[in-house]
């Protein structure tokens, strides 16, 4: 499924380069113009980040988040400083129609995600992890919006996260995100003939045509892409069709 990304700061639509905050593209439209867009293109699915509350869970930014839910009449995937129970029961109570992707809690307090799965569907959950290799080809993940580096290794907390029954993956390779330089094909591979029992999402560096094929052909499914779409770089009825 290609999924059409939409990141949110101040309720504004933007695109950070490499995570940076300090290098964010700004969008002309507000979140709710581009999301009908893309459903009248045929989006079946969008993915809605809310950075101010990734960066800091006390700056979510809960009453355009539940505007844009109660507005949108496709599936929403949905992250951004998920850290307490309470947040969760107000989204789904929203909209049961909803998958949660759950980033820094899972490395902060892996017992409180573990606890949630007591009331929740495990396949009602995402788990963003967002890397950035090292030197010697670590994948090392990030958190709190992608600014603060962890101890944790990718393949440490896929052990944990399969053993308590999460199955869906979003990877992001941070130094490819918002740069239009081609996804990590070689990550992705690595991941998907590591762990065939994931669901892996692909996303960061998707500006071609090319970049989805190549992503398709090593057996991705799920292809989540931002700045591409934003910058009319090619158009969802195109990406359909790879």
């Amino acid at each position: 499924m290609i999924i059409p990304a939409i990141d949110l700061i101040k309720g504004q639509v933007v695109r950070l380069h490499q995570g940076k905050f300090n290098l964010k593209r700004k969008y002309l439209y507000d979140p709710s113009f581009y999301i009908q867009k893309y459903i009248q293109q045929g989006a079946k699915k969008i993915h809605l980040v809310d950075l101010d509350g990734a960066k800091n869970p006390k700056n979510k930014q809960i009453f355009l988040l539940k505007n844009v839910i109660k507005n949108t009449s496709i599936s929403i995937q949905i992250g951004g400083g998920f850290r307490f129970k309470k947040d969760i029961d107000l989204i789904f109570k929203l909209n049961s129609n909803i998958k949660i992707i759950l980033g820094s809690i899972i490395i902060s307090n892996f017992k409180f995600v573990k606890y949630w799965l007591n009331f929740y569907n495990p396949n009602s959950f995402i788990v963003a992890l967002d890397i950035k290799l090292d030197k010697n080809n670590n994948k090392i993940v990030f958190i709190n919006g992608w600014q603060k580096k962890s101890i944790i290794i990718f393949e440490d907390i896929i052990k944990k996260i399969l053993n308590i029954g999460l199955k869906n993956i979003l990877c992001t390779d941070i130094s490819r995100d918002g740069t239009f330089n081609g996804p990590n094909i070689a990550l992705y591979d690595e991941i998907i003939s590591k762990y065939p029992q994931i669901n892996c999402q692909a996303s960061g560096g998707i500006s071609t045509l090319e970049d989805i094929k190549n992503l398709k052909n090593i057996g991705i499914k799920d292809i989540i892409i931002g700045r591409a779409f934003l910058e009319k770089k090619f158009t969802l009825q195109e990406a359909f069709l790879c």
